[in-house]
């Protein structure tokens, strides 16, 4: 039996819409959104009505009968910190997408997917939105309490391209640990360790390497003397940070075709930024290596600027000691979307359930009174299997060293 599924994805200035049959496209495109149409609404969540009636009217227009379709599926918004999944939008998952902590056009995803699949009597899901949180505990912990870091980054597209590259392989993603980095107008870059992502950078506050809009992370000193210079507003520093940094804040332009030509032309000023770029990227690159304790069986480029052979050879110039490299140039969310809700249809994967958890407070940890998973697992760490001798890291080193001589 053949399924017919919508995917929905939301962007600031477009929705993108496709729909399958199976995993074979046969309506896709993006509607775009004009400033000036934009200029009526205070917010995105005043948006929701006016883009689902261009959904509803663009599919009408070229043939396509809602009521034929078997799921409908949105991209993911900006809710509480989840492990990667399918989610179908219950009534919790939808009052957290109302109620984002941060307004974003992905929010309205799994809004819209709701609202339609409800007209026709449908299922409705989001899949590995940009919150998927699966790292470490102690991934977690800055050197200040009140800033711990976050789980935010390309979640959809780095565990579809971890997926095809396991399939391609003849393996399993829960097999294999992974260095995946995802460049596009931000570039995050994730440590996968086993099926689960635990590390990454957060591009989404400019942690990490510098994108072509975004600031990257920043040396902290000159960063809180510039907040209070009085030479910017709060907003516009947020702007800095993430919208104008980057690139765009060295080069005017955000554009890294238009990059590579002023390089062509011998603008040294544009090779020498973009190379820094590309260096950061590798330095994080570096990091998730040491996540993955140096186990790293291929590290992953995708995104739009994998398209470009100068980048992804430099990237691979300072990092394939690390790993074999594979390519997977450009991304296709709705593609995504559309394969995660399929496999739930076909039964080959559950979805999970939503209840919009916070996240700990790593300071009530002693608090025995409290229920801990967090607790659980660093009691498993202080007293591991007493069956198992311990092996220090000399020793350890030995081992290895012993085994490349025998090689």
């Amino acid at each position: 039996m053949a399924f017919n599924i919508l995917a929905i994805n939301p962007g600031s200035t477009s929705t993108k819409i496709a729909v399958y049959n199976d995993d074979k496209p046969i309506f896709s495109t993006s509607i775009d959104h004009s400033p000036e149409d934009l200029a009526h609404f205070n917010s995105v969540p005043e948006q929701f009505h006016w883009r689902k009636n261009l959904i509803e009217q663009t599919l009408r227009e070229n043939g396509i009968d809602i009521r034929k379709l078997d799921a409908v599926v949105g991209r993911g918004g900006i809710i509480m910190p989840i492990e990667s999944g399918v989610y179908e939008v219950n009534d919790n998952l939808r009052r957290d997408l109302i109620n984002a902590r941060m307004q974003h056009a992905s929010n309205l995803g799994g809004l819209l997917a709701r609202d339609i699949a409800d007209e026709i009597g449908v299922k409705a899901y989001i899949a590995d939105p940009v919150v998927v949180d699966e790292m470490m505990p102690y991934a977690r912990i800055s050197g200040i309490p009140e800033l711990p870091r976050e789980s935010v980054f390309h979640a959809l597209n780095q565990k579809a391209v971890a997926r095809l590259y396991a399939k391609e392989c003849g393996k399993k993603y829960e097999e294999l640990n992974l260095i995946v980095c995802h460049m596009g107008g931000g570039i995050t870059v994730s440590a996968h360790r086993r099926g689960r992502v635990i590390d990454t950078t957060n591009a989404l506050d400019g942690c990490g390497p510098f994108s072509p809009e975004r600031s990257g992370s920043l040396p902290p000193g000159p960063l809180i003397r510039l907040c209070f210079s009085g030479k910017y507003t709060e907003e516009e520093l947020i702007k800095k940070v993430h919208g104008v940094g980057g690139l765009y804040a060295h080069l005017g332009t955000t554009s890294v075709p238009e990059v590579l030509d002023r390089i062509m032309n011998h603008d040294l000023h544009a090779m020498l930024i973009l190379r820094a770029m590309c260096y950061t990227i590798c330095k994080e690159i570096g990091a998730m290596s040491v996540a993955l304790k140096g186990d790293v069986d291929a590290i992953l480029l995708t995104g739009g600027i994998a398209h470009s052979k100068r980048v992804t050879d430099f990237i691979a110039d300072h990092v394939d000691f690390i790993a074999p490299i594979y390519v997977y140039p450009g991304e296709n969310e709705l593609k995504s979307l559309a394969e995660n809700a399929l496999a739930v249809l076909r039964g080959e994967r559950q979805p999970k359930v939503y209840e919009g958890e916070l996240s700990e407070d790593p300071s009530t940890i002693n608090d025995a009174a409290r229920p801990s998973k967090l607790r659980d697992w660093l009691l498993a760490a202080i007293n591991p299997e007493t069956n198992k001798q311990a092996m220090t890291a000399i020793r350890h080193y030995l081992r290895k060293m012993s085994t490349r001589r025998q090689e």
